[in-house]
């Protein structure tokens, strides 16, 4: 009997486990957006949610504990051959996404499912996204239409008269 075990085991033992739930956490926090299989996305969005929670503290303490919990991995991007360092996973989880949910009380990741089937296995498929940064611009993009829209009408009107 498994009374009071919680988590679902994904077919690894406890370091693979782990090794995957921080591996995903980070790209997570890299890309903003990863595609996985439902199980991981569920099992890897409660830890996700608690370092950014942690992240909104901003302290030494809490950072040192993140840092304990996920690693300090840098961020690259390969260009033309050529590796740049653009930072750590850390250094842009306090620095961007702790302070993009600070009047955020919970809630900051959505799993969207993929129509979309994995070869070799037939999992089904989402997307894992942190909450936030496309929906700002989309918001300020009907904001703005709607101005505009507001504007035009009142030309026609003063045109008219």
């Amino acid at each position: 009997m498994r009374h009071r075990v919680a988590g679902r085991r994904l077919g690894r033992d406890s370091e693979h486990r782990l090794a995957m739930r921080r591996n995903m956490v980070a790209s997570l926090f890299e890309h903003e957006t990863i595609s996985t299989t439902i199980e991981k996305a569920k099992e890897v969005k409660s830890f996700a949610e608690k370092l950014i929670t942690l992240a909104k503290k901003g302290t030494l303490s809490a950072r040192r504990r993140a840092i304990a919990l996920l690693g300090n991995r840098n961020i690259v991007s390969d260009e033309n051959g050529k590796v740049d360092k653009k930072g750590t996973i850390i250094g842009k989880l306090f620095s961007e996404l702790g302070p993009r949910y600070l009047d955020r009380p919970g809630g900051y990741t959505r799993i969207i499912s993929l129509s979309l089937r994995r070869l070799g296995d037939n999992g089904q498929l989402v997307l894992l996204q942190l909450v936030g940064k496309g929906e700002d611009s989309k918001k300020e993009a009907k904001a703005v239409a709607k101005k505009d829209s507001r504007k035009k009408t009142e030309e026609t009107a003063e045109t008219n008269s």
